[in-house]
């Protein structure tokens, strides 16, 4: 195989695996790809004839054309990006459509085209869903995983109620709120400086442990690692009712008086009397729709300006921004996001949301000293802080302004200071020289040697570094500690535990964290481990890293590995790329390369280029296509007949990847037309038949491939990668998709003997470089592309990288740990 074409040739109607090399790339693209999170309109695609061979060889059977996709899909979560949202236009319109026009104005490439995809597409649209009742066996994953995170939010909000001290402004807010608020009115008002701001100091050192603690004689029982979450109750009949009545009165289609109970609990019918504006906590709804709601209830009381409107709007962008894994947004993309929707005061609206305890204000950079001058505007207060005058808020220059939900702002605060607790708690004095010694790799015998003096490492590599990890642990534990290995996925585990030979050794974070696997806590209700290796690390998202991080004990070790060059989490952050780019710790480059033709050609796409590789085991395919048509078409045939007659690789054991959901070559139309060709039938169990590839989504951010086995009053029972699982009937529709077919970010963390990635001519706005990069790496033996986005690939490969996230963690980082603390090696 030769690298991917810059144009897309004509081809006639052949299998793949005889089909010849594809010529190299004629060149760079030759115009701009946009990488804004929105995908374009469908394109014509180029039918250029091209410079090298035409695929052609013996005939196969011709597959019938994807059927339309499905009319009964729920509605997807709406993501809107602050900066092109716009003004409402629906003076006299009312939420009559909200159940069924938001689902028509998702944008579903766009939610593959950012790092955060799957936290709209796949995510967002199950956070109704886990509200739901669950059976037991699913409170050892998503449940248990939810409910550590509520627990540390509990604690974090008692810590908050403590702190009474009275402020004399921002009366909304408390504790940590009103802390970063008054910080920041005192550096706008002269009262200190930008860089106190950030002025913090490093935890003290805790006693070293004097040696190992030995691995237990015996298996301890498991203790759970959160308390059981009962599952939560159903809405009273009463409080649906009266939110019956509230919708009815405002214009607003019952069906969403369950979802507005489920997001704003019994007292909802209250919450959307005094505050409409509240219906924006409802998934789907528009701000213009929530406008209407607001005129049929309050009438000439509303207006554009009205504060419970902002703080709303304020609320909702930054909760889309979350969506696409910001943690935090520029206040100045805020403003110009508000005037979009016709707040004709968005400084005003921003001070009211901050006051109103909406959001958060923090401040990020500035050096510069205050003028003198302002240090005497105000008063200070009773904890000494100066009052600054409001409009600084909105106009301080030196000091770039953030604005962010507490949820999030709490998170980042705790990972930081958890991060500093393990960098200062850990024996730095061990000695694993040994150890090191018996590695089977270089860059192996560096990980063991870096490991045994520091709290916090970061190893990087691709996927054949996996077994750096794996010699880590068997070193580890021939020393005598608890050593484990976290991985994203099922499939991940599997790997690692492959790898080390030893089961016991690998888990997935999520029943790590739920106590259904791993050692359970000990005394003191920390995960009982000494050392602990977080694999497929960029997946980790701020939240579930901050509830980890809590969970290590004084003296743990944790080490975050993975690949840099594939997509980032689902959820909001970027852990993995903030604690490299903080430098905070000792950082491991492994130097094992992926290994065939495949590795090669990863490995060139993660440095921005798609070279040419020889594949004379035809391990890369590329199969040219006009559009997408035909791009589903040679898809079934690939998967159905090609691979399994050329590889002996199974149609169950070979993955199609696409760029979105939606289109005409879409998750939705390929897994419609890879069920009538593998598993045909007529869906009794709410479109669903045993047999059937499916993804289930039990949490935001997290899916998980499965079979589906049968059906029954309790719900609809998968193997998910031989876990049997039962989704409840109601979360079913919400939580269950067919899995033929999956997007990247689902994909990511897992592999498969074979892929299939699929490139219509529309996607080209969805492709990016760590798109490509983990796409294409997710087959082990075998990989075709079947290829018509003409030179958007090489384009997306060359010059469109990671999309960037606003987040907090890389600055609190910085601040919290010196810089010896980082000693980069490999």
């Amino acid at each position: 195989m030769t690298a991917l074409p810059g144009e897309t040739p004509g081809t006639d109607d052949a299998p793949a695996e005889d089909a010849p090399a594809a010529p190299a790339p004629g060149g760079g693209a030759d115009g701009p790809s946009p990488d804004g999170p929105t995908a374009g309109p469908d394109a014509a695609e180029a039918q250029e004839a091209a410079a090298g061979g035409a695929a052609g060889a013996d005939a196969v059977d011709v597959v019938a054309e994807a059927a339309s996709a499905s009319s009964e899909e729920p509605p997807e979560a709406v993501e809107e990006s602050a900066k092109t949202e716009k003004p409402s236009e629906a003076a006299n319109s009312s939420v009559a459509s909200a159940d069924g026009s938001a689902a028509e104005e998702t944008s579903e490439a766009s939610a593959d085209g950012s790092e955060s995809a799957e936290a709209s597409a796949d995510g967002s649209e199950t956070a109704e869903g886990s509200a739901d009742a669950a059976p037991a066996a699913e409170l050892s994953e998503a449940q248990a995983e939810l409910a550590a995170q509520r627990e540390l939010r509990e604690r974090i909000e008692k810590r908050k109620a403590e702190k009474a001290a009275p402020i004399s402004a921002g009366g909304g807010l408390s504790g940590t709120a009103a802390d970063l608020l008054a910080a920041v009115r005192a550096v706008e008002s002269g009262e200190k400086a930008g860089t106190a701001f950030f002025a913090r100091t490093a935890p003290a050192p805790a006693p070293a442990p004097a040696s190992p603690r030995p691995a237990p004689a015996a298996a301890q029982p498991p203790r759970p690692a959160v308390p059981e979450v009962p599952a939560p109750q159903a809405a009273s009949p009463e409080a649906l009712e009266a939110v019956r009545a509230v919708l009815a009165q405002g214009g607003a289609p019952e069906a969403l008086a369950r979802p507005a109970v489920d997001a704003l609990g019994e007292q909802a019918a209250e919450l959307l009397r005094t505050d409409p504006w509240h219906l924006l906590a409802v998934s789907g709804v528009r701000p213009e729709q929530a406008d209407g709601f607001a005129r049929a209830l309050l009438g000439s009381e509303c207006g554009p300006d009205d504060g419970r409107r902002t703080a709303a709007l304020v609320g909702r962008l930054l909760e889309q921004a979350a969506l696409r894994g910001h943690t935090a947004l520029d206040a100045a993309a805020v403003r110009t996001a508000l005037a979009g929707h016709a707040v004709r005061d968005p400084d005003a609206a921003v001070l009211n949301a901050v006051e109103e305890g909406v959001a958060l204000l923090f401040g990020e950079g500035g050096d510069a000293e205050p003028d003198e001058t302002d240090a005497e505007d105000g008063e200070p207060d009773e904890d000494g802080v100066r009052e600054a005058d409001p409009t600084a808020v909105a106009d301080a220059a030196p000091v770039r302004m953030l604005l962010g939900l507490d949820r999030y702002a709490l998170a980042e605060e705790s990972l930081a200071d958890g991060l500093a607790r393990l960098v200062n708690t850990c024996e730095k004095t061990a000695d694993w020289t040994e150890a090191a010694a018996g590695a089977p790799s270089p860059s192996a015998a560096e990980l063991i040697r870096t490991v045994a003096s520091a709290g916090l490492v970061v190893h990087s590599g691709g996927e054949a570094a996996r077994a750096e990890p794996a010699a880590l642990i068997a070193a580890a534990r021939g020393l005598g500690l608890r050593a484990l290995g976290a991985a994203h996925s099922e499939d991940g585990r599997r790997r690692l535990a492959a790898a080390t030979g030893d089961p016991a050794t690998a888990v997935t974070l999520a029943g790590l964290l739920s106590g259904a696997q791993g050692p359970g806590r000990d005394e003191d209700g920390a995960l009982a481990l000494d050392l602990l290796i977080v694999l497929d690390a960029p997946q980790l998202d701020v939240e579930g890293a901050a509830v980890l991080v809590e969970a290590l004990a004084d003296g743990a070790r944790l080490v975050l590995s993975g690949d840099p060059g594939v997509l980032g989490s689902a959820g909001a952050g970027r852990v993995f790329a903030d604690v490299l780019a903080a430098r905070a710790c000792p950082q491991v480059v492994s130097r094992t390369p992926d290994p065939g033709p495949i590795g090669e050609l990863v490995s060139g796409i993660g440095i921005g280029e798609l070279n040419q590789v020889d594949a004379p085991g035809k391990e890369v395919v590329i199969v040219p296509v006009r559009d997408a048509g035909e791009a589903v078409h040679r898809t079934v045939q690939l998967v159905a007949d090609s691979v399994p007659r050329a590889f002996s690789i199974p149609a169950e054991e070979t993955q199609v990847i696409t760029v979105g959901h939606g289109g005409a070559a879409g998750t939705r139309a390929l897994n419609e037309a890879l069920k009538q060709r593998l598993n045909p039938g007529p869906g009794r169990f709410g479109g669903f038949d045993p047999g059937d590839r499916v993804v289930h989504v039990p949490a935001p951010g997290r899916a998980v491939p499965g079979v589906v086995r049968s059906a029954d009053g309790e719900g609809l029972h998968l193997d998910c990668g031989g876990v049997p699982v039962v989704v409840p009937q109601e979360r079913v529709e919400s939580s269950v998709r067919h899995g033929w077919a999956l997007s990247a970010h689902q994909a990511a963390g897992m592999r498969w003997p074979a892929a299939v990635v699929v490139l219509p001519g529309d996607a080209a706005q969805g492709l990016s470089r760590p798109w490509v990069y983990t796409a294409f790496g997710r087959g082990e033996r075998h990989l075709s592309v079947v290829h018509g986005a003409d030179r958007a690939l090489p384009h997306a490969v060359a010059e469109v990288p990671a999309q960037e996230r606003t987040t907090r963690l890389r600055p609190l980082l910085e601040a919290l740990l010196t810089p010896d603390a980082a000693s980069p090696t490999g």
